[in-house]
């Protein structure tokens, strides 16, 4: 409970800082997205990725993975009632008052709704009366309750038509897209139901200031000119049918709704504006969306320039997928810029969010059996499985990852360290290698490989490489020989992990360092407040680099109170387990 109320002090302050919320619509004024009192406004949000659109990378379905086909492939499994079930489940379970609740407190201002056009209307091949909008409920009762639960926390909630009427590109999950049926770039029925299904929306939310914006059409990725060489369209020079389209759009929301900021977004996954402006209309801001690049100036210069030339706001609709250094950089480096951001997304299953998604066995059958094939799995086993993810989607079954929060909402902006748990040391205390401060690298713990920077490196690196428990760049390995037990390992030279502890009694301490190594050449160096107090202590051979034995360094002074433990890689080659505090 200690790191839970210091944290929480930290973004309460935060929230009152940066992310208050003010009286009436945002608009744009010039470069700057402000209330209706006229203060700058900067969104700090987080996408509800995958709760009305089911990405499968994010269910670890990569195979067929865009949202109908694994509906289709689970129906084949256990049939369309039971996978209706699962369905209503998620949609019920995934995105509750609770996490609302949770954002808010934890020091976010704003959420980005992905929507999926098929839960408010029907696609075009299924409508009764061709031309007609059928409009369904569901989708909209769904946005209503969010709505109600961001009002009640005064924060801002944007509407992102994530998936449009037959899909607006070739990157096929982000849109559900059938590729057998017309996109929503060759289809003018698809066109007039994404501009109908606008107008509607407008129609009921005109009225509701915590509506902050509409975000119309998320990432096209289609090359207009050349749609076999440019499929995501980033080379695209003309963009006429995406601004044709964005133009029709604006127009059916002004008729009916003259309040709301209007968001637009770029070919290329939001970055490509060639051909887009001039723009068409007063109350207007850029969307971009930023992944895996670094987070440097030059990483924003193209949306920066538009902005000036514009005289238009900006806001990083979408990022994240990252490590928390290449959050913490991010945020910075945008805030800098007066750039709001969204983040994505809230929770999925995977480490690197706030909120993570746990599996099952079951379910780890189905996903083998989908992405690879095998022996089918039984129907009840299949069902058993995904309802069971289906309630582990509800906030208090998730794991949430305190650490991804702190990197976004604190650590931008303070380079202070905290304790990830209470440490209080007596004797025979334990403290895990991987309980290691909150805080920036080179602050809390130094790791070499910190973050992924693929597309500009050509090289996949992902910080944590075990990509478990924690999403800083220290890499965790869990002991398959003991339930939820983690251990660092790919330990280099200069490493380093921090430990803040509170010492019940002053004395002379032993520690025993559990480790393991299949050599010799493994170093320890221990730092107590900044003075070396044990120097390239030999790390053991045990046998095999998973087989963990313990090594004491004795007379080790420490002070009653709190107090910073460092353990210092003077050479690597090991893993690193705990240490035993022996009084």
């Amino acid at each position: 409970m200690f790191f839970k109320r210091s944290i929480l002090s930290v973004f309460l302050f935060s929230s009152i800082s940066f992310t208050g919320f003010g009286q009436g619509f945002l608009k744009a004024s010039g470069t700057k997205i402000i209330d209706g009192q006229g203060q700058n406004v900067l969104l700090r949000g987080i996408g509800l990725g995958g709760w009305m659109l089911q990405e499968g990378y994010m269910l670890k379905i990569n195979k067929e993975s865009q949202q109908y086909r694994i509906r289709e492939r689970i129906t084949d499994l256990m049939g369309p009632k039971q996978t209706q079930e699962f369905y209503d489940a998620w949609l019920a379970n995934h995105t509750r008052k609770i996490d609302v609740d949770s954002m808010k407190r934890w020091g976010f201002n704003s959420i980005r709704l992905p929507m999926h056009y098929n839960l408010y209307t029907l696609p075009v091949d299924q409508e009764p009366v061709a031309g007609k909008n059928t409009w369904l409920e569901k989708g909209f009762a769904l946005t209503d309750s969010l709505l109600n639960w961001c009002k009640a926390n005064k924060m801002y909630l944007i509407l992102d038509l994530h998936a449009a009427p037959g899909g607006q590109g070739n990157d096929l999950n982000i849109a559900d897209r059938d590729p057998s049926k017309p996109y929503l770039w060759d289809s003018e029925a698809n066109q007039e139901k994404t501009i109908a299904l606008w107008r509607k929306l407008a129609e009921r939310y005109k009225n509701e200031p915590h509506i902050g914006a509409y975000d119309i059409i998320n990432e096209p990725n289609y090359g207009f000119s050349n749609p076999e060489e440019d499929k995501n369209g980033t080379q695209e020079k003309v963009n006429a049918p995406l601004r044709k389209l964005m133009v029709a759009i604006t127009k059916a929301i002004r008729e009916v709704d003259q309040q709301h900021l209007i968001i637009i977004e770029g070919n290329g996954w939001g970055n490509n504006y060639n051909g887009i402006f001039p723009l068409w209309d007063k109350n207007m801001a850029l969307s971009f969306h930023k992944y895996w690049n670094y987070n440097d100036q030059a990483s924003i210069a193209h949306i920066i320039k538009a902005r000036d030339e514009q005289n238009v706001p900006v806001w990083l609709g979408e990022t994240g997928e990252n490590s928390n250094v290449w959050f913490t950089d991010a945020i910075r480096l945008l805030e800098k810029n007066n750039i709001g951001w969204s983040w994505w997304p809230l929770k999925k299953m995977g480490v690197n969010n706030p909120m993570e998604i746990k599996s099952n066995t079951n379910y780890d059958a189905l996903v083998k059996y989908l992405n690879h094939g095998g022996n089918k799995p039984k129907d009840s086993n299949v069902y058993s499985g995904l309802m069971e993810v289906a309630i582990y989607s509800r906030l208090e079954n998730t794991i949430i990852h305190r650490d991804v929060i702190d990197a976004m909402i604190r650590q931008p902006f303070s380079n202070e360290t905290k304790p990830f748990k209470a440490n209080l040391v007596q004797d025979k205390s334990i403290i895990y290698a991987v309980d290691y401060d909150l805080g920036k690298n080179g602050f809390a713990y130094f790791d070499q490989d910190t973050a992924d920077y693929h597309t500009v490196t050509n090289k996949r690196t992902a910080g944590n490489r075990g990509g478990i428990y924690r999403n800083d760049g220290i890499d965790i390995a869990k002991d398959s020989l003991q339930y939820e037990k983690y251990y660092v390992n790919h330990i280099e030279k200069g490493e380093w992990l921090q430990y803040t502890v509170k010492v019940a009694q002053k004395g002379n301490y032993t520690l025993k360092i559990n480790a393991a190594a299949d050599q010799s050449n493994g170093r320890i160096t221990i730092l107590i407040d900044g003075k070396t107090i044990a120097t390239a202590v030999v790390v053991p051979n045990t046998g095999n680099m998973k087989k963990f034995a313990t090594f004491e360094i004795k007379n080790v002074p420490l002070k009653a109170g709190w107090q910073k433990i460092r353990v210092f890689a003077a050479n690597g080659g090991y893993n690193f387990s705990y240490i035993q505090f022996i009084k």
